[in-house]
Parts: structure tokens; sequence; C-alpha cells
């Protein structure tokens, strides 16, 4: 289950790389899943590992020209300010069992990856639907950028979900980005929003085993660089609908899980 794990890490920087999202959406059930890992710890655990792999992305992509920063800086702040709200105010609070149905009681951990699997379905159907374009010479719209952002930054905090299914919509629409542009102007946002959010876990006190981290951080540079170097000579759009697929099927293994086992 571990090698299993190691190399299940290969495919969240390949996707990160490839169409610059959908990392977050496999580290979560990697680390529950393949490394029975705590998922409230599992969140901070993905900030991590999205945010230092979407770093060497950004670079890669910065070096290409695909980074366009004034959009990108509009989008994460405001993103960045709800991502600290919810994860060193309002997440702490939360209690470990919610409420207790019967003899069935929820606990902070199954909400976690029952809406965490309601975050995959919603990206899997943003993937799988058919390719969008920026508006040509259209001005960009940077109110409706930063209130996304701010958005964005709420499920950042609540999931450890990097949003890249989010932000490259975003990106297209109000910014107004080629597809290429968007892809590596997301990956600073979310290298800038998960690597913030993970300082953040450790100024409280979260616990972090750094040597488990690096390793799975190790592997996903592997993917990023394989990915990235991909992205140079195919559409990594054309591969959404494939990984859209096999995320709307993780979503609802997750939810029958949790929900019914």
């Amino acid at each position: 289950m571990l090698l299993l794990g190691y190399l299940a890490s290969i495919i969240i920087g390949l996707s990160l790389g490839l169409i610059g999202g959908g990392g977050s959406i496999l580290t979560i059930p990697i680390l529950v899943y393949l490394f029975q890992i705590n998922p409230d710890l599992a969140t901070s655990y993905s900030l991590f590992i999205v945010g230092i792999t979407s770093i060497s992305g950004c670079y890669s992509h910065f070096k290409m020209g695909n980074l366009e920063l004034k959009s990108a800086l509009f989008f994460a702040i405001p993103s960045v300010i709800s991502i600290l709200i919810i994860r060193e105010v309002i997440f702490p609070q939360i209690a470990n069992t919610l409420f207790t149905i019967a003899s069935y009681s929820v606990s902070k951990d199954v909400l976690i990856m029952v809406v965490f699997s309601g975050l995959m379905i919603l990206a899997s159907v943003s993937m799988i639907r058919k390719k969008v374009t920026a508006t040509p010479h259209a001005k960009t719209n940077y109110g409706k950028l930063a209130f996304i952002g701010f958005l964005v930054g709420i499920v950042t905090g609540f999931l450890g979900a990097g949003g890249g299914f989010l932000i490259i919509p975003a990106l297209l629409f109000f910014a107004n980005l080629p597809m290429k542009q968007a892809v590596g102007t997301s990956l600073f946002i979310i290298a800038l929003n998960s690597s913030i959010g993970f300082l953040g876990d450790v100024y409280i006190g979260t616990p972090i085993e750094y040597s488990f981290l690096l390793s799975i951080a190790a592997m996903a540079f592997l993917g990023m660089f394989l990915g990235t170097k991909l992205s140079q000579k195919m559409d990594g759009s054309k591969l959404k609908p494939l990984f859209g697929w096999f995320v709307l099927l993780m979503g609802f293994y997750i939810i029958t899980k949790e929900v019914f086992f």
C-alpha cells in the first residue's frame, strides 16, 4: 500500500504540470487511504505537497512566459486572507464529533472527506466539460477575479485543496488569459495559497512529519517535471476529460465509503 502511495504521488505533480490543477484532488485520498493519515492532518500535508510542487511548476512556466503576475496577485491576495481566516480561526474550532444520529456519529474527519468528495465531483464536471477559452481583447474584470479568489481561499482553507479547477476558468473568463498562461498563473496562485496556508498551520502548532512530507514531495516533483515537459508537446486541456472521469469515480467511491461503510 505504501509503494502504491508513492507511485500515486507522481500523478499529483503530473496533473499539476500538465493541466495546472487536479493535484490536490488526488493528494487527500492518497494520504488518507494509502498512507492512513488522519483527514484533519492530511489537509495540512496536502497544502505542503501541493504548494512546494506548484512552486517548481510555476518557475518552469515563468521561464516559458506563461505567468501574468498582475492577475495572479489580484486573485491570490484575497484568497490568502480567506485561507488564513478558515485555517487559523474557524477550522480549529470545529468539534471532533459534530452530531450523533441513533448510533451513527458524524465526525469532523467524515465531514472533511464527504465535502471533499463533493468537491471532486464538481471538479470532475469542470474537467469533463468542453474546453473554455478567453474572450479576445476583452478587459480584465479585477473585481470579480478578487471575489472568486476569496471564495477559492475558503475551499483551500477548509480542504487543503489548491482549487486549480476553479482558478483556471476564472483566469480564462475574468482575466482573459490564453490557456497556457492560465495554467502557469494558476500554479503561481496555488503555490502562494498552499504555502501560506501550511505556514499558518505550522504557526499554530500542527504536528508535522517533515521526512514523510519531503519523500512524498520528491515523488510529486518528479511528476511535475514530467508534466511540465509534456505540456510543451501536448495540449493538457485534451487530457482533462479523461482525468475528469477518473476524479468523478474517485469522488463517488469516497462518499460511498465514508457514508455507508
